[in-house]
């Protein structure tokens, strides 16, 4: 009886903290549908008492957010495939070629990760300046296109590939450009989609790279167009939600449809070779 009731009380525990965690979702969404005004009604209403897709329409149609949904989706879908590829490369180069000095560059470029995003800035944003690339969607795109995290969790996902394997391929002779594609990349499906989905969430969402490099309003990611609009219409909550609702849907999507291969991949890039 008392297994049934820790049970229960457990699980009663489990259901209320989903609750405390989806409830901002569901409201967000609920305002979204609401008209102008009506969520800031007291006592809050948790549903709209007559749906309507106007603010959705003005965000598109009078604030012309659809562009900003193109330039994320645009940086996000080249920064995702760049990173899972270039990541890939050089996971399996750390973890399976032999060169000299291959264990002290890795060292070398894993002490980047220690050191915060925004120490960097300030040069790469002179790089990029440089570069002439400054107010364009590959000033945004380049800085991601591969990172130290990729490579590190590819890597240790390719330290469990066995090495003879590899050495079967070689015999029936295979390149090691083949061996990579072929052999290879199947095996690790799990992990590049646990990279992918990482690169596109966190690329999606950032929002102090592309304020920093993208100056005109026509390349804003919506990260960025929906901080401009939050100081033209802070008083627009419903609005703001329905904003909201277009910035974290296609990510919430891509997680959901790439949740079984993330939780694979992250149990797998737990492996050390």
């Amino acid at each position: 009886m008392s297994r049934r009731l820790e049970s229960a009380v457990l699980h009663g525990m489990l259901i209320a903290g989903g609750i405390v965690t989806l409830f901002p979702l569901f409201w967000m969404l609920s305002a979204s549908f609401m008209s102008t005004g009506e969520a800031a009604t007291l006592p809050p209403h948790l549903l709209p008492h007559a749906a309507t897709l106007a603010q959705y329409r003005q965000l598109f149609v009078r604030l012309n957010l659809g562009r900003a949904f193109f330039s994320s989706a645009f940086v996000a879908i080249i920064v995702t495939i760049s990173s899972v590829l270039f990541g890939s490369m050089a996971g399996y180069a750390f973890a399976k070629l032999r060169f000299g000095g291959r264990d002290r560059l890795f060292g070398l470029l894993l002490s980047a990760v220690v050191i915060p995003p925004q120490v960097g800035m300030l040069p790469l944003f002179l790089l990029m300046k440089q570069l002439h690339l400054v107010n364009s969607y590959w000033g945004a795109i380049i800085p991601s296109m591969a990172t130290m995290f990729g490579i590190f969790l590819i890597r240790q996902f390719m330290l469990s590939v066995p090495q003879d394997l590899l050495e079967a391929a070689r015999l029936d002779g295979a390149g090691e450009l083949r061996i990579y594609w072929s052999v290879v990349m199947p095996l690790a499906r799990p992990i590049l989609a646990t990279l992918a989905t990482f690169m596109f969430m966190s690329t999606w969402n950032d929002f102090m790279w592309p304020l920093i490099i993208l100056s005109d309003q026509s390349h804003y990611t919506l990260p960025v167009a929906l901080a401009n609009l939050s100081g033209e219409h802070v008083q627009d909550i419903e609005l703001m939600m329905a904003g909201a609702v277009v910035t974290v849907l296609p990510v919430l999507l891509v997680f959901l449809a790439l949740q079984r291969y993330y939780i694979a991949g992250l149990m797998a890039g737990s492996v050390k070779g």
